[in-house]
């Protein structure tokens, strides 16, 4: 039966492909080439900002993220396209006005919690305050690769203890993203 089926749409296709006009000898057809997009300028990320107040420990803190892009690392991709990498800088005060922590984080702060190629070619994407649990401040941190079409990047988690000390972790919640097994997807 399958073997009727296929010969009656062979049949029909070598039949309705006879039918068509043929296309004057003097008629051009013009196609485009495909030409791969030559590297631009570095590309940097515009600074941002997060500034929340929050209760902890029984006090009103206020909590202020800024990311700002770091002129003097960047990273290239595939394509030869250079990226400008970010810093993000923390700023956590007591209510009073006082300093609880101040710190500067850099991709480099998070190199252990990444493999290639965010290692070399991510960015600090940013640092975001997400609430607070447990006596602790819970803050989201990505890695990712700078090229906005890609969409990969790598989740930690990151929090502060009532001392100052900080826990980096990988984000279980998000599922890491494991860009080598999606490699592996596409071949």
């Amino acid at each position: 039966m399958k073997t009727i089926v296929i010969a009656t749409l062979a049949a029909l296709s070598l039949t309705l492909g006879g039918c068509q006009e043929k296309k004057p000898a003097e008629e051009k057809i013009i196609t485009t080439r495909y030409k791969p997009s030559h590297p631009q300028g570095t590309i940097t990320m515009p600074a941002d900002s997060q500034a929340v107040s929050v209760q902890w420990l029984g006090s009103n803190y206020h909590v202020h993220v800024v990311r700002t892009p770091l002129d003097s690392i960047t990273v290239t991709d595939d394509n030869g396209q250079k990226y400008t990498d970010n810093r993000c800088h923390l700023t956590i005060m007591r209510q009073d006005g006082t300093v609880f922590l101040e710190k500067t984080f850099l991709k480099s702060t998070f190199l252990s919690y990444v493999k290639e190629p965010f290692r070399s070619s991510g960015i600090l994407a940013g640092v975001r305050f997400v609430e607070v649990d447990d006596a602790r401040l819970e803050f989201s941190v990505a890695i990712a690769m700078p090229d906005a079409a890609d969409d990969l990047f790598v989740p930690l988690d990151m929090e502060i203890d009532r001392q100052g000390g900080l826990c980096i972790t990988e984000d279980d919640d998000m599922g890491m993203l494991d860009y080598e097994d999606e490699e592996d997807d596409e071949s």
